[in-house]
């Protein structure tokens, strides 16, 4: 294994600042659902059930709210989407905690559709900073630094909502998002690259018609199973540890996962030439339906749960790194919210998936559920994708092309 590809990706201009910033902005919208949920269950009094509706108004709101949001930054600039989101979270954030319920699940739907994009605009802005040849690698980074977020910003939330009160978590979400949409307007990255039109040209209008192809639907499908994968699978460890009466060991499972997924993404960025979202995803579905046989022994289910969760970072740096590639500049934040959109989508069917398995079944059989939806997705996806490799094998091959990385599609 080399470390020249990161080495060479992290010396390009903008690339460390942008992941540092991001990073950063991701820990307080990480830590926002689980602060929503504390709210709702100790301040408002209510069950999980309705604390459960909030966050699942703020996802919907976010998975319609995030095209049109990359949809404004490909035609206006980052800067006035950064603006707009930002005042609208921080606004929402330090309302919600005096609103009864019914006005705070209307407000999570909104506060959701024009929620910060952290991760789209840093995807966005890796696809302008970094070539082609480097583009895995950085995309690679992102899903690391992403994973690492998401494992700070809950527990942050948790801590200052346990300790200040829930109240004081809501608060700390919005400060926390006011700064990250500071940084990032101050930062303004990139959401172009040299050579392409900025996007206050006329070429910023591509018709959708031209670039959301079956393709990018079924890569699109791909990165919501995935996260519907992961999502159900965490749900299903807390269950079968629960049942079997080592539910203490619930932390140190999902961190070995945790710590599988980001070593897996880690040697994924070294490659040079990656692979398809579909030979990553297919593979990662399959290892997660007999994770299940691990039965209640944690470390027999740590042991099971490992490949699979070596391939979760590479798939979510696969799907990006496509999407990036197969978009012209001009439509790039669109897509890309798109993506984003998939992403949170995939996070809450998952859940629910899990849970209605497992109540008909038993705890195990949520790793089988999700595991065995995930892989019926990569069933459907698979014709489109031997047509596109025989149609690509079919094509006659350029003596001398413009960037020779631009043959790489991932």
């Amino acid at each position: 294994m080399t470390l020249t590809p990161y080495r060479e990706t992290l010396a390009l201009r903008g690339i460390k600042s942008l992941l540092a910033v991001a990073t950063l902005a991701r820990v307080p919208i990480a830590a926002g659902t689980v602060t929503l949920t504390l709210h709702v269950v100790q301040d408002l009094g209510l069950g999980y059930f309705l604390a459960g509706l909030v966050g699942t108004a703020f996802t919907i709101g976010g998975s319609f709210g995030a095209p049109v949001m990359g949809r404004i930054t490909d035609r206006r600039g980052l800067r006035p989407v950064l603006v707009l989101t930002t005042v609208a979270e921080v606004l929402f954030w330090f309302s919600a905690p005096s609103m009864p319920y019914w006005a705070l699940l209307v407000a999570a739907l909104v506060g959701g559709f024009l929620a910060l994009p952290a991760f789209a605009v840093a995807r966005q802005s890796i696809a302008a900073l970094a070539p082609e040849s480097h583009r895995l690698p950085a995309f690679a980074l992102d899903s690391i630094t992403t994973e690492i977020s998401f494992m700070a910003g809950p527990a942050l939330g948790v801590l200052i909502a346990t300790t200040a009160g829930s109240h004081a978590g809501m608060y700390a979400v919005g400060t926390g998002i006011l700064i990250s949409g500071v940084g990032l307007f101050l930062l303004d990255p990139p959401i172009r690259s040299a050579g392409e039109a900025p996007p206050s040209t006329g070429a910023a209008s591509i018709p959708r018609s031209q670039w959301l192809t079956p393709r990018l639907i079924g890569i699109l499908a791909i990165t919501a199973a995935s996260t519907l994968v992961l999502s159900g699978t965490d749900v299903a460890v807390v269950a079968v540890l629960r049942a079997g009466g080592e539910v203490a060991w619930t932390g140190v499972v999902l961190s070995i996962w945790a710590a599988g997924s980001l070593l897996g993404g880690f040697l994924y960025g070294t490659i040079r030439k990656g692979l398809t979202p579909l030979t990553l995803f297919a593979p990662m579905a399959l290892l997660t339906i007999p994770v299940g046989l691990g039965g209640d022994h944690w470390w027999l289910l740590a042991l099971l749960i490992l490949p699979a969760g070596a391939l979760c970072a590479p798939t979510i740096t696969a799907t990006a790194d496509a999407v990036s590639r197969m978009i012209p500049a001009a439509a790039r934040g669109e897509a890309l919210g798109w993506h984003n959109s998939a992403l949170t989508v995939g996070v809450a069917l998952g859940a629910p998936l899990a849970g209605v398995v497992m109540d008909w079944q038993s705890p195990p059989w949520g790793f089988a559920a999700v595991g065995g939806v995930g892989l019926l997705v990569a069933l459907a996806v698979l014709p489109a994708e031997l047509r596109r490799r025989r149609t690509a094998a079919a094509a006659p091959v350029s003596p001398t092309p413009a960037n020779p990385a631009s043959a790489h599609i991932s």
